[in-house]
């Protein structure tokens, strides 16, 4: 939690009080020294393939166990995030009421005592969440400790003493040095006066909180420490509180310091909080990308103007003013200070808030995440907790909110995990102002209608023929479908949405299917060669036909051959390829596995006149488990029109802050200029992807380039890396750094 100056948490109202102080809601970064000896965290067998995050705000420790074990995990989450462990103040008595939320964000050790529960059920809750499949991100504190305008009576919640006044945290410890004082690199009387000044947003104190000396090796040390010891326990990311606060070259250099994650044995994900409103270049969220991620403000704003006005305006989303390019963003409809301060929507909210939910999950903006916690009428209240603070167990529906369960958030977190490739929206429809449909490619199609009155309508919805589920209703189960079925025919659906809600299906969910949490359609790898296909999709391998093609007027696009799925090399029975644009088609079949594949492409007419492409049957033998995919050109074809998906791959070892990216001679590649260039994902470090359209037929140079904290690039070595993109289909670059 941070304020900007003209942002309503800056109220002088509330600048004056206690309360207000840690209402800027920043997380400490605590370590302390001797006393926090870390327990050796066990690797969970296997982590959930996905990049949406459950944020479960202020639930303790024991209650985040349970849902990660219930719920997340097989829902397919990638990860849980939990408010600040570390001991904080407590406030029994305070302006604001006993024990207001925001104690928290005052931490006065590093010590892993804190309302939410102890280190023994904060280090169980991380292997309980590993067991489950889900990530642990924690929020973390790394500008500033307890405010200094805190009576000197006041202790943390494991009874440590500080002064908050004399600038002294003996547990940690820290003395007046370790601290921004006026005279002492902060150009004021202590307090932030001018918001777009770097000096004073960066060197002096926030709300009265004692800012960090972050400049000394110190105290980097002593923070880096702290969260070095949760990743120790097997803590695999943070959400960083207050950043705009922190020099990005001191938040870089504690970066440096930290160890790989336990699980996977890669470097931390890191979400940094850079609160929105100021006018200074150095001081909005783009500037921060070299050290992590950062929380998407602005697309937040822009997602509650949309559902309380017209949601035909989502069509424009890559328009909008947002903080940072999707790459580098973890997305969000709402986190506990928006939702207090009213400028985004929340669960008071109602189908709005819950419909906002669904399009994040849908739309492909950053890193998706899905925010809970407690109902409140005061901004400023407790959550739920006993006569001494601490937080009593969640329990859905009374105080708490558990959006995060539900099943229609739990369908769409599937449907986010089988539409992760696909980074683009297709045939985005508005049916109304309030009715919208759009598809990620030949993955996943979603409608959302904002309006009192079921709505039906015909969706292009870019799936292959058949039957999905709508997993907004139900899941897939072994015997059908929990909820509505949509068939789709000729790559369309008619579909009736109800009142106030979506209907969503994507490939990984048709009747009869059991559904993984991974990203990916998988299958047993348990059938041989000549076992006989069965009808349960589970069976089978979800196999990806794109062809280009240029079929004359009154023409189709469809794919044929040997096996019963293809129609047996009957015309009548072969699957329509849905065209994606630009002369190309696309379809999913599942195929038996390990099963020898013949096939061709044909074009047809609705009067069943057919063409065959020339030359020899194609051929192929479907794996034994996971996907396969073919792409090929109409053989008599030239196809000249459309863009090329073109993947990069590039194996590249970082210093923490450091970013990669592509940069060439076409423009969509930057033009050689590197502010320009297209920012690679670490997602699966140390392997860098980015999927960026190109023309056809086009000769590309280019070479990867990194993007060091202070805004400095490093080129590698060699000539430029050349290529040509085809006439159509795709093109994969798999490279190492030189």
């Amino acid at each position: 939690m941070e304020s900007v100056g003209p942002h309503p948490r800056g109220r002088a109202s509330r600048l004056l009080l206690a309360a207000a102080i840690v209402a800027a809601g920043a997380t400490p970064a605590i370590v302390a020294a001797a006393t926090t000896t870390a327990t050796s965290a066990r690797a969970a067998v296997a982590l959930n393939d996905s990049e949406v995050t459950a944020n479960l705000w202020e639930w303790n420790w024991n209650s985040v166990s349970a849902a990660c074990t219930n719920h997340l995990g097989p829902a397919g989450y990638g990860a849980v995030q939990v408010a600040p462990p570390q001991e904080s103040v407590s406030l029994p008595n305070s302006a604001d009421g006993v024990h207001p939320w925001y104690e928290v964000y005052q931490p006065v050790s590093y010590k892993l005592e804190s309302r939410f529960g102890n280190r023994a059920q904060f280090a169980a809750m991380v292997t309980a969440c590993h067991n489950a499949g889900v990530r642990v991100y924690v929020d973390a504190v790394v500008n500033h400790m307890a405010g200094a305008n805190n009576p000197e009576s006041v202790v943390g919640y494991a009874g440590t003493d500080f002064s908050g006044p004399g600038y002294s945290f003996p547990a940690v410890p820290y003395g007046t040095g370790d601290f921004h004082r006026p005279g002492d690199n902060c150009p004021t009387n202590g307090t932030i006066n001018d918001w777009n000044n770097e000096a004073q947003v960066t060197s002096c104190e926030l709300l009265s909180l004692t800012d960090l000396y972050t400049e000394k090796d110190s105290v980097r040390t002593k923070i880096a420490a702290f969260l070095n010891d949760m990743i120790g326990l097997g803590v695999d990311g943070f959400r960083v509180d207050a950043v705009k606060h922190v020099k990005k070259e001191d938040f870089a250099a504690i970066l440096g310091k930290l160890n790989n994650t336990v699980a996977e044995n890669k470097r931390p994900y890191v979400a940094q909080e850079i609160f929105d409103g100021a006018s200074n270049d150095a001081l909005k969220a783009r500037a921060f990308i070299g050290n992590g991620d950062v929380l998407d403000f602005a697309y937040a704003k822009g997602l509650k103007s949309a559902f309380q006005g017209s949601i035909s305006t989502l069509a424009n989303v890559g328009s909008w003013n947002l903080d940072a390019p999707s790459a580098n963003v973890f997305a969000m409809v709402t986190n506990h200070d928006l939702e207090r301060d009213g400028v985004v929507l929340s669960y008071k909210n109602g189908s709005d808030y819950t419909l906002a939910n669904y399009f994040a999950l849908a739309y492909p903006h950053g890193k998706p995440s899905v925010y809970d916690s407690f109902s409140w009428s005061n901004r400023n209240q407790s959550p739920p907790a006993d006569g001494n603070g601490y937080v009593t167990d969640t329990v859905c529906g009374g105080s708490w909110n558990c959006l995060t369960q539900s099943t229609g958030i739990k369908g769409m977190v599937g449907w986010a995990n089988a539409a992760r490739s696909v980074k683009t929206v297709s045939d985005f429809t508005a049916v109304n102002s309030n009715v919208i449909g759009f598809h990620r490619g030949d993955r996943a199609w979603i409608g959302i209608n904002d309006s009192g009155s079921a709505a039906t309508a015909t969706f292009t919805t870019g799936l292959a023929d058949g039957q999905y589920c709508d997993v907004v209703s139900g899941p897939a189960t072994a015997s059908g479908c929990a909820g509505a079925t949509v068939t789709v025919s000729g790559g369309r659906a008619s579909v009736t949405i109800p009142a106030n809600n979506a209907v969503a299906i994507h490939v990984g969910a048709r009747p009869g299917a059991t559904p993984s949490p991974t990203a990916s359609p998988t299958v047993s790898p348990t059938a041989s060669p000549t076992a006989t296909p069965t009808t349960n999709p589970t069976d089978k391998v979800a196999t990806t036909f794109t062809v280009g093609a240029t079929p004359a007027a009154g023409q189709d696009v469809y794919v044929v051959g040997s096996v019963a799925e293809l129609g047996s090399w009957a015309p009548a029975s072969a699957v329509k390829l849905t065209a994606q644009g630009g002369g190309t088609y696309r379809a999913v079949v599942d195929l038996p596995r390990s099963t020898a594949v013949e096939y061709k492409f044909i074009k047809k007419t609705a009067a069943g006149a057919v063409t065959w492409e020339s030359g020899a049957n194609r051929t192929f033998t479907t794996p034994a488990s996971g996907t396969y995919a073919v792409t090929e050109t109409f053989r008599g074809d030239t196809v000249t029109s459309g863009q090329i998906a073109t993947s990069f791959n590039a194996t590249v070892t970082t210093s923490y802050g450091q970013n990669v990216y592509v940069v060439g001679n076409v423009a969509a590649l930057g033009g050689w200029n590197p502010a320009n260039a297209v920012a690679l994902s670490s997602a699966t470090y140390p392997v860098w992807r980015a999927t960026v359209d190109l023309p056809p037929n086009t000769a590309v140079e280019y070479k990867y380039v990194k993007k060091n904290p202070d805004g400095t690039v490093t080129w590698e070595s060699g000539g430029n890396r050349t290529f040509t993109t085809p006439a159509s289909g795709t093109r994969t670059n798999t490279d190492t750094w030189r």
